[in-house]
């Protein structure tokens, strides 16, 4: 039996299998961020792949989140409205359409990857980034862009930019909202001590660095309906051992505060931090970290394992060992848009032909070639 293409009910929602399309960023906007064909096929595709749920790249709150003047964006209505027909597309192909709602801080105002990733500056059409402190990132690889330490008014204005883009996402047709807390990104910045040196009610301690956190999850699950889910995408450790930093044992902690605020499912992956990290890379490198979350019994949270997740087999293995409750795959998606369906016909579920799109069913079997 495979435990993959199971369903997955939280509380009274239920998603119709095991598979979801990570989180990854496009950098295929224009600068204005309204999204694009680019993400109607893309993410419709996955769609018609067999994924269970399929999730926005980064989308940001407010345009000074943008990693790149080309990030996704919702910010306006004309946001939501551009993202509606991607959202339909991918509800009649029976996946549950989500958005991960974000701001990259201090990582911002860079060019695309592929352009070098490098700052932009203000004058060349960039923008002053904010930051929980006033050092910058440290890996920006040339002269950083503006920066300013966000104060308690910027503070309040992230948190209703989180809320407001929760009520777009919610109206345009979203069913699941993620708030991005990984990566290194704002509400990572302010998790890590690493990066936090503030000394207000937002620095210092455990219950001060994660309060912009829970104060933006507050705001999303007071706007997103009950019976829909609301997810977190954290950084299960910063893979800094040398220093000060957040780690798996303050997951744990975190994973029972979320869940007091209503969170559905907690989303691992890890680091983004800073360049010193030492990841260890491989098939499942993630895996172990939402696995402690999951073992620890100190939550009934779910849980969703992301990282060298490429194998239908290995995926299936995540679920039915008990190491997480959803499997997130990002680059085998990439490569395969349809792994889903093919992870059905490999994991030889009986009716394996229905997770194919009917204009398609001609082409599972070969026996009549």
């Amino acid at each position: 039996m495979s435990h993959l293409f199971t369903s997955l009910s939280l509380d009274d929602y239920e998603i119709p299998n095991r598979l979801a399309v990570s989180p990854m960023c496009q950098y295929s906007c224009d600068p204005d961020g309204l999204s694009t064909e680019w993400h109607r096929v893309h993410l419709g595709s996955r769609a018609v792949g067999g994924a269970g749920i399929v999730i926005t790249e980064a989308t940001a709150v407010e345009p000074r989140g943008r990693i790149t003047p080309h990030d996704l964006g919702i910010w306006s209505d004309e946001h939501a409205d551009a993202l509606a027909p991607t959202i339909e597309f991918i509800r009649k192909q029976g996946s549950v359409p989500a958005i991960q709602l974000a701001h990259a801080g201090h990582k911002s105002s860079k060019s695309r990857p592929w352009e070098g990733n490098d700052p932009i500056q203000p004058e060349e059409g960039g923008w002053e980034v904010l930051s929980p402190s006033p050092e910058a990132y440290p890996d920006f690889g040339g002269k950083p862009p503006a920066m300013r330490k966000a104060d308690l008014d910027d503070v309040d204005a992230v948190i209703e930019a989180y809320r407001d883009a929760a009520t777009r996402s919610l109206e345009a047709g979203f069913e699941i909202a993620e708030v991005h807390a990984a990566h290194g990104y704002l509400l990572h910045e302010f998790l890590s001590p690493v990066t936090n040196r503030r000394e207000d009610e937002y620095g210092g301690s455990f219950e001060n660095r994660t309060r912009l956190l829970r104060e933006v999850t507050r705001a999303v699950r007071d706007v997103w309906p009950d019976e829909k889910p609301v997810f977190v995408r954290i950084s299960g450790t910063d893979w800094l051992a040398d220093r000060n930093s957040w780690d798996i044992d303050d997951s744990v902690r975190l994973a029972g505060d979320l869940e007091n605020i209503g969170v559905d499912l907690l989303d691992v992956s890890s680091g983004g931090i800073h360049p010193d990290q030492e990841v260890p890379g491989g098939p499942n490198f993630q895996v172990p970290l939402a696995e402690q979350i999951r073992s620890a019994r100190t939550t009934e949270i779910a849980v969703g394992a992301v990282g060298g997740i490429t194998e239908p087999e290995q995926a299936d293995a995540v679920i039915r060992n008990g190491r997480a409750d959803l499997a997130l795959v990002g680059r085998e998606f990439l490569r395969d848009p349809y792994f889903g369906t093919h992870a059905a016909d490999e994991l030889g579920i009986e009716d394996a032909e229905t997770k194919w799109p009917v204009q398609y069913r001609r082409a599972v079997s070969r026996s009549s070639e």
